[in-house]
Order: C-alpha cells, then structure tokens, then sequence
C-alpha cells in the first residue's frame, strides 16, 4: 500500500494558518481525495485547528505533517501531525459560551477518528487521524462533539 508523505514549514504568524489550509488542499487533490469530500472540508478545518494552536501558543516555528495512506484504493487513513517546539502539555481549560477561542482540541476530538500527542525533543507533536472509509462524521459529530464538551477546551501550549 502506498504512503504520501508531505510536510510544510511553518513561521510563527498567523497568516500561515491560510497557507498551510491551501496547502493541504492542494495535496488533497493531488491525492484523489476531492475538495468536496466531507473528509477533505473536515481535514481542512483539522489543519485550521492544529496549526492555529502552534502558531498562536508557542510563538515558535512548527512543521506541519500530511501522510495519507490507501487513498488509491478509496479507503485512506489521512494523518495531520503538527510538530512544534514547545514541551508543554496540552491542557484543558473551561470556556464560557461568550469566548472566541479556546476550543479547538474539543473539536479534533469531536472530528477526529483518533488523536492525540507525544514529547518530541525539545518540542510535541500533536497528530489526529481521519479514515476516508469510515462512516462520515461531519455535523452530528461536531455537535455531538461539542455538547460532550460544553465549557472544556483543550489549550495547546
């Protein structure tokens, strides 16, 4: 089974957040995984999440991560990793409704098929996995998602 792995580095500015989610579209496509999917607008939001916390909690460069495997066969697991040089643990933290951030782990968790992070060095590595075969988790999962997580947001720092 053939593996596709691509990386993009990261600055620590939040425009790159724009450049890494048209960045990951295009290797998409390049996969046969099409921008209409619900597995690619739901990727696409993952980038936004991941590389978000990077950029806007370390204030460090961090290296984004693509591995799609199978996707020949209509049947991928992709995998987002976003690598960054902060050692800290990522942490829950309670929101109230009103905030504007703050929730974007509880939503890769509500997204995501699986997820999680590890020490890597000086830095972390936080990863999450979405099966194209899988039964589409797209809007019952957010909400599902979010209601499993009123208040509590994780905070990747």
């Amino acid at each position: 089974m053939q593996v596709l792995q691509v990386q993009l580095e990261i600055r620590p500015d939040p425009a790159e957040v724009g450049r890494a989610r048209r960045w990951a579209r295009s290797r998409l496509a390049g996969s046969g995984i099409e921008a209409d999917e619900p597995l690619a607008e739901t990727l696409i939001l993952l980038v936004s999440e991941l590389v978000t916390n990077a950029v806007v909690h370390t204030g460090c460069p961090a290296v984004l991560r693509l591995s799609l495997q199978g996707a020949a066969q209509g049947c991928a697991t992709v995998r987002l990793e976003v690598a960054d040089r902060s050692d800290r643990a990522p942490v829950p933290r309670c929101v109230d409704g009103d905030a504007t951030g703050g929730r974007g782990l509880a939503l890769v968790d509500g997204l995501a098929d699986r997820w999680g992070w590890s020490s890597e060095g000086a830095g972390k590595r936080i990863w999450c996995e979405l099966d194209r075969g899988a039964q589409s988790r797209g809007a019952s999962a957010y909400g599902s998602g979010a209601s499993a997580y009123e208040g509590l947001a994780y905070e990747a720092v």
